[in-house]
């Protein structure tokens, strides 16, 4: 059996019928249309209702690999220098409902973010449902030229967060949006709320690792020194090799790095 195969599980389809039949229900419609998006995603079962709401059905095999991966991301954290700062779940429910939760928190601030509509729990499965955004784009199927006039919105967004006490923690470009011309952020992972300065470094360090194989680590490096400070920088430079491990990462930490140092050295930092 391939191993991502085993790692993300089979919902049974009993299981997911019933989940089904559950959205029906509440919703008041007699049935519906559901088309399963084929991702390669090990934390859930995505699909889409009705082309109206976006569903994810988490199993605990898919709460047990959050686990594990939660797990060696705070040693990876820890090889930084830090304390692990990464939440873990329990159960398929608390999955749900943290990404509802974390969804709803970065909407109330005025952060783009598919509109919450409630987590629930049918049969130990966890329920997510959010509304269905039909004509995205993900950073990766933008063109450099695009990336390049959008990474300054994107670090805004991430100040925006930062200065309300959040942290996105699983900052990738599939997780990066573009919708009807607007940034949106989605998938947001738990971390703890008393490491601010942390996670505020971390999501920095997978922003700059996202950007710098588009558009370089000198532009990448410049527009979020826009926004940030040079100490905030600095101690982003911390994790970016941590980020490098990450296989949802590939970039040039070292040219990441002397840019980040030069930034902060012009900036009297």
């Amino acid at each position: 059996m391939d191993i991502r195969q085993f790692a993300r599980g089979t919902v049974e389809w009993p299981r997911i019928e019933r989940v089904v039949r559950t959205l029906a229900d509440r919703y008041g419609r007699e049935e519906v249309r559901v088309e399963f998006l084929e991702a390669d995603n090990w934390l859930s079962t995505p699909c889409v209702v009705d082309e109206e709401w976006f569903v994810k059905i988490v199993s605990r095999q898919n709460a047990l690999v959050h686990a594990l991966l939660t797990t060696g991301r705070n040693v990876g954290a820890f090889s930084s220098g830090t304390e692990g700062f990464f939440d873990r779940f329990a159960t398929p429910r608390e999955m749900v409902e943290h990404e509802y939760e974390a969804t709803r928190r970065m909407r109330e601030i005025g952060v783009n973010a598919p509109r919450p509509i409630e987590a629930f729990e049918v049969n130990g499965l966890g329920v997510l449902v959010l509304e269905y955004l039909p004509a995205f784009r993900t950073f990766d199927d933008l063109a450099d030229r695009e990336v390049r006039a959008r990474a300054p919105d994107l670090f805004e967004m991430l100040a925006t967060m930062h200065a309300h006490g959040l942290a996105h923690g699983d900052l990738r470009a599939e997780n990066i949006l573009v919708c009807d011309g607007e940034l949106y952020v989605i998938d947001a992972t738990s971390v703890h709320e008393d490491r601010v300065d942390e996670t505020t470094a971390y999501d920095l360090a997978c922003a700059l690792a996202v950007l710098e194989p588009r558009i370089g680590a000198r532009e990448a490096v410049g527009a979020a020194a826009a926004v940030y400070d040079p100490e905030t920088l600095l101690s982003a430079r911390t994790f970016l090799d941590f980020v490098r491990l990450r296989p949802d990462h590939e970039f040039d930490s070292t040219q990441l790095r002397s840019e980040v140092e030069k930034a902060a050295d012009l900036s009297g930092g």
